[in-house]
Parts: structure tokens; sequence; C-alpha cells
């Protein structure tokens, strides 16, 4: 283990310690938030289920937003920052909104801000700090898999400990400690956002002890220093912008009418379809550029089914802990937000084998492809639930099943 640490850059850990504390921001308000939801705010299963989904929809759907204008205009750091800050201001509004949960109207309102503030924060913030471990080192570097093999497990160290420590505080029982959970998600945030302030200069280094991620990806790639404030309407054709505007607002009044007046869906799913064709579409994209995109999007293609899956830990598999898991241990009873802490348990402690594995199998140059290790979790993914399926097969609404199912 230790070897394997030591061939790796320090900024590897600089970005490990960053993400896992924004991470367990993350996890910890959602280990909460249906629970809250439907435990404070006192909104039914449903209308529940379906703020959940538009948020974790858009918290995916924003890093297209966020890597491409990072990728254009900002460049990798400055969008982390501003990223980290959007959720910083965002946890706090979930704070707010715990705390005067009594007044239904307010804290709705002051949820859906906090929720914007996730939501935008996450698209600026996550894509680029993953991104820019890629950068830490050499085009072809063996490494790479297993640097971000690390970069993950600092992911899932963050949520191993988010449920835990939120559902300890927040998952009591008694809807006022709600506010607890999501102040200790926000805390977490600002250490994050102060900890990359703090050292960002000195560990965001490439191979070569050059500063990375400083200027944007294109204009450093094509353009010189004074070139930096060329606007966007001398790049991109304005009638082409104005084409898809136009597309965009009538898929979403088409989407809008097909899913009956749920705003965020279309949104959404007119979202799915602008965004990506209006990134492939720029005119300032290399032949190769636009290939690596095409592959991108094929691959996320496959990817949103795992993550679909994955994400119903914070709402139906939430659910069905807290009523129909038998949750007592040893007379205590385990809140039921912290089974969201399972599957990182697993993944903290598989990470450095798989780690040591990707070196091993890339030194004799049999490391499988990165989609082929896509298809292999996929499948695991599908037998985990078909295990789940097989565990309350006949159980009655009103039994509890053990928690090993889960």
């Amino acid at each position: 283990m230790s070897a394997a640490h030591s061939s790796h850059p320090k900024g590897l850990y600089f970005i490990f310690i960053t993400g896992m504390s924004e991470r367990f921001s993350y996890y910890g308000m959602r280990a909460i938030f249906t629970l809250y939801l439907i435990n404070a705010l006192m909104l039914d299963k449903e209308f529940a289920s379906a703020i959940y989904g538009n948020y974790t929809g858009l918290v995916y759907l924003t890093p297209l937003i966020g890597g491409y204008v990072a990728d254009r205009y900002l460049g990798m750091r400055r969008s982390i920052f501003w990223g980290a800050l959007l959720m910083v201001m965002g946890q706090f509004l979930m704070f707010f909104s715990a705390l005067h949960f009594e007044n239904t109207e307010l804290a709705k309102w002051l949820m859906y801000g906090g929720l914007g503030g996730l939501i935008f924060g996450n698209g600026f913030f996550k894509p680029n700090l993953s991104s820019i471990v890629g950068r830490l080192y050499e085009p072809g570097d063996k490494r790479l898999d297993s640097a971000y093999t690390i970069f993950y497990m600092g992911v899932n160290m963050g949520a191993f400990m988010a449920p835990l420590l939120c559902g300890y505080l927040g998952d009591t029982g008694n809807p006022a400690d709600f506010r607890w959970g999501f102040l200790a998600a926000a805390i977490t945030m600002v250490l994050s956002l102060v900890f990359y302030v703090a050292r960002n200069s000195r560990y965001l280094v490439g191979p070569n002890g050059e500063a990375i991620g400083i200027v944007p990806a294109q204009k450093a790639g094509r353009e010189s220093a004074g070139e930096l404030g060329v606007g966007l309407g001398k790049k991109l054709n304005v009638w082409q912008l104005f084409l898809w505007a136009v597309g965009g607002v009538l898929l979403f009044f088409l989407f809008l009418k097909g899913f009956d007046g749920d705003i965020i869906g279309a949104v959404i799913y007119s979202a799915c379809i602008v965004v990506p064709g209006f990134v492939i579409s720029d005119p300032t994209l290399t032949k190769i550029e636009r290939q690596r995109i095409l592959v991108i999007y094929i691959i996320a293609f496959f990817v949103i089914f795992f993550w679909a899956a994955f994400e119903q830990a914070g709402i139906s598999l939430t659910y069905f802990a807290e009523e129909q898991t038998n949750r007592h241990v040893f007379g205590w009873t385990m809140p039921a937000s912290w089974f969201q802490s399972f599957n990182a348990v697993f993944v903290v402690l598989l990470a450095p084998l798989f780690s040591a594995l990707w070196i091993k199998l890339g030194q004799k140059n049999r490391e499988p492809a990165s989609p082929t290790k896509q298809a292999i979790g996929l499948f695991l993914l599908s037998l985990g639930y078909l295990l789940i399926a097989i565990g309350v097969k006949n159980v009655a609404p009103d039994a509890k099943v053990s928690m090993l199912w889960l």
C-alpha cells in the first residue's frame, strides 16, 4: 500500500482530501434529505421522490455545463472554487430550511434555493476536480487508473462517514434535529473550500512542476495570453445559438405537456438533448475533440443506468430501510440513513486492492479497458438488486426483513 502511495504525486492526495470533504457534505445531506421531506415537511413519498429525482437529475446534468465553461472560460481551478462556494451557500440554505421547518412554505423556498446552489455548485466542482487528476500525470501514464481508484476511495470514505454523522445528528425521530445533520454537511463543505483555497497553488502542479488548471484548456492549447478576452460572439455563430435556444424552448414545452406540467422534469429532458448537441456542434472544436466527446456521450448513455439504480439509495431503499427493515441491534435501533454507508464501506475496503491490481495488470499489458470495467460494474449492480428482490419476495407489506438483504 505504501509503495503504491509513494509512486503518486502529492497533488493526488490534496485532491483526495478536497474531494472526500466535498463528498462527505453531499452524501451527508443526501442521507437525510428524503427523510426530512416526509418527516419534517410532511410531504408525501411520491412528491418527495419527485423532488429527489429532479435534484439528482440536475446534479448529473450540470457537470456538462460546468466542464464546458471551465474548458472555455474559467479554467478548472476557478471553476472548482466557485462550485465549492455555491455548495457552501446551498448547504447553509438547507440548514436554515430545517431550522424553520414548522413554517412549511418558508422552509420549502429555502430548500429549493439550497438545492439550486448544490446543483450548480456540483456542476462546476465535481467534473473539474476529477478531471484535474489526469493533469497530474504524463499522457499514457499507466498509474492513471490507479490514481482514479485512490481518488474514488477518498470519495467513498466521505460517503461512508457522512451518513453516520449526519444521520446520527439529524435522523433521530425528532423533526427539529434535521437541522444538525444539514449543519454538519455545511461545515464540512466549508472545510473543503478553505483547504482548497489554502493549498491549491502548492499541490496542483503537473509532472514537470508547471501549474495546472489555471488557463482554460482550449485557450491554453490554441490562443496566446493576449487573446484570453475573445468573447463568445466572435467564436460561435449567432444564428447557431439562436436555433439551439429555440429548439430548447420547443422541446421544453413538448416535454412539459408530456410530463403533466412537471417543469423540472421538462427542463432535464430538454437539456439532455440541447446541451450535448450544443457542445458537440461548437465550431471551435477540432475533429479529434469532437470524436472524443462522442465517445464520452456513448459511455455516458450506459452510465445513466448505473447511476439511476445507484441513486435509489436516497429514495426507495431509504424508504424500505425505514419501514420494512428490522433495524434493531441488541436493543438499539439503527437510523435508516446509516444504510447508505454500507455501499461505501465495500468500496473503501476494495479500492486499494483494485488499485494494486490495475497497476499489476498494466505492467503486463493485460489491464481491461475502462468500458470493460464499467460493464463489470453494471453487472454486479444488477446482481445486487436481484439479491434484494429475492430477499423481499413474498414478504407481507407490514413485515420486516433482515438488514442483511440491504
